[in-house]
Parts: structure tokens; sequence; C-alpha cells
């Protein structure tokens, strides 16, 4: 009932605004440092090469719980080559995910299913860290 009531409530009432002196500059007029400013460009100077991703994507293979490390190379099949199912398939994916900051639609995640994907999407991706 107090749900109900709260909006028919909210429509009857008025509160006075007060604005307030200019003596103080308001806080969002001010701009932020740049350490907080990231480029949405992929041109940008933090954007990985692909020697990192593809360090990256190797290491984060590598320490999966079912994964072989010598057996892990850049052209290497999850499947085919690692013994893998499409659970752990989603969960490297996941790992991946997380290990660059990204969230990668499932129609595009459905298709990684080796590191080479992996590193191609990545590498392509404007927002990966």
């Amino acid at each position: 009932m107090a749900a109900a009531l709260r909006p028919a409530i909210l429509r009857h009432i008025r509160i006075p605004v007060q604005t307030l002196g200019r003596s103080r500059p308001l806080p969002c007029l001010h701009p932020l440092p740049t350490s907080m400013i990231r480029s949405m460009s992929s041109h940008g100077d933090d954007h990985l090469t692909r020697e990192e991703i593809v360090e990256r994507v190797l290491d984060v293979v590598k320490s999966f719980p079912k994964v072989d490390p010598s057996k892990v190379n850049p052209d290497v099949h999850f499947q085919k080559d690692l013994g893998l199912d499409s659970l752990d398939n989603v969960e490297l994916v996941m790992a991946l995910e997380e290990e660059f900051k990204l969230e990668i639609p499932d129609k595009e995640a459905d298709k990684i299913d080796s590191c080479s994907l992996a590193i191609e999407y990545i590498s392509n991706h404007p927002m990966a860290v």
C-alpha cells in the first residue's frame, strides 16, 4: 500500500529549491585528471600490442586446470588439441573476458574455440586492456 501511496503524495508536495551562490564552482565543471580519462579509440597509447595479447592469452590457457601447458601454442584448438569439452570452452572464454576486462557476446564467444581465434577477437576489440 505504501508503494501505491508514494507517487500520489509526491505529486502534491512542492519542495522549494535553493540556488547556490557562485562563490564556489560546481564540482561537475572541474575537468577530470588525465589519468582518469580513457580514450575510446583503439589507436591510443594504451592499446595492447599483438605480442602482449598472444602472451596473455597463452598464459590464461596454460593456467586452465585441465590443460597441459606444454601443449599450448598460438594455433592450438581447445577441443581437438587440448581435449576440452564445450563447458570448458565456455569457462576458458570467461577467463579471457576477465583477463582482458571485456564482455564477449554469447554469439561471438561460441565461435572462439582456439587460441588463434581468441587472439584475433581480442586484438580487434578496442576496449581490451
